[in-house]
């Protein structure tokens, strides 16, 4: 990659005041580079780079992607990862979730253009729906549901992954596409709807957990610093399709459950509600093409991974953190 104007790779990354966004912006100032973050706040967080506001190479715009997006001086990667993505998100801000991955996702391709950068797109294990194919492959073309409830999360990342590919092929950017799989770790939000955030902060509370369906339904679990070393060697690689990043070892919802309760002490009941609409009711990645191109695997354990998820969980519920 080449040097921003500081003789150091300048990196912009929307959304990098979420949960994986900030991960990031950590990871590739560790790596000396300079840092935009883009975020317009609507689920991330100013506590998630609050650390990082006395680093000079660090500097952050609020702003909403799908509108405007004006970077002065060179850039030489783009990091898209903003939108809503938990499905309390994407059904409270469906016009907003179809708006950030489509022009979001163009405004940030055409920054790319304009400025020669690398372009990776989080796009996610949700353009497979509710899959036939089990585990999924990246070759696998999905079974969504575009007009239920979660299409408007599924569809728009279909979209952007259509939308990169086509600036790919008719501008020869250099661009990659990663299919993130459910990721957890610190920072979070405790109210984030999705299944390791609600039943570590009911946990931890004391209340009941719950699950939905009867818990038999499938998820695959990545910690978030494997994930984050998964997408740099892809962003790093010369692969150009699709490629599945996240932890092949899949586990019923219930077990998961049974594993956050057994943590924080065992004091809560789990109780059972309805299944969502178009809740998948499998999801493990395929990730032989990560294993191959990219050597890489996950490497943290789920129980460690948990015990250090809800350490974080604990100190910012007792700070009456979100």
């Amino acid at each position: 990659m080449s040097p921003g104007g500081d003789g150091m790779p300048r990196t912009v990354i929307t959304g990098g005041a979420g949960f994986l966004g900030s991960h990031l912006c950590d990871r590739f100032l560790a790596e000396g580079h300079d840092v935009i973050c883009v975020d317009n706040l609507v689920t991330g967080r100013r506590g998630n780079i609050a650390h990082l506001f006395d680093n000079p190479k660090f500097s952050y715009l609020e702003q909403d992607v799908t509108e405007y997006i004006e970077i002065d001086g060179p850039v030489d990667t783009i990091l898209h990862f903003a939108s809503p993505a938990s499905p309390i998100d994407y059904a409270r801000l469906p016009i907003q979730t179809l708006k950030v991955g489509s022009l979001g996702t163009h405004k940030a391709l055409g920054v790319a253009r304009k400025t020669g950068a690398r372009f990776l797109l989080a796009s996610t294990s949700e353009v497979y729906g509710d899959p036939l194919e089990h585990p999924q492959k990246e070759d696998y073309w999905g079974n969504v549901n575009p007009i239920g409830l979660r299409g408007v999360y599924d569809e728009a990342k279909r979209f952007a992954e259509a939308m990169t590919m086509a600036y790919h092929r008719s501008h020869g950017m250099e661009t990659r596409i990663a299919r993130i799989f459910n990721t957890y770790g610190p920072r979070m939000r405790v109210n984030d709807g999705r299944a390791v955030a609600t039943f570590l902060a009911q946990a931890i509370r004391g209340e009941e957990i719950t699950v939905f369906g009867d818990g038999k339904q499938t998820r695959s679990f990545c910690y978030v610093s494997d994930l984050v070393e998964g997408l740099v060697r892809l962003l790093k690689s010369d692969q150009t399709e699709p490629v599945n990043v996240g932890n092949p070892v899949e586990i019923p919802v219930l077990q998961l459950a049974e594993e956050i309760d057994k943590l924080a002490g065992g004091k809560s009941q789990i109780v059972f509600r309805p299944l969502p609409e178009d809740d998948p009711k499998v999801r493990r990645p395929d990730i032989s093409r990560a294993r191959e191109i990219l050597g890489w695997e996950p490497e943290i354990s789920r129980e460690e991974g948990l015990k250090r998820t809800h350490a974080d969980f604990v100190e910012r519920l007792r700070e009456g953190g979100e």
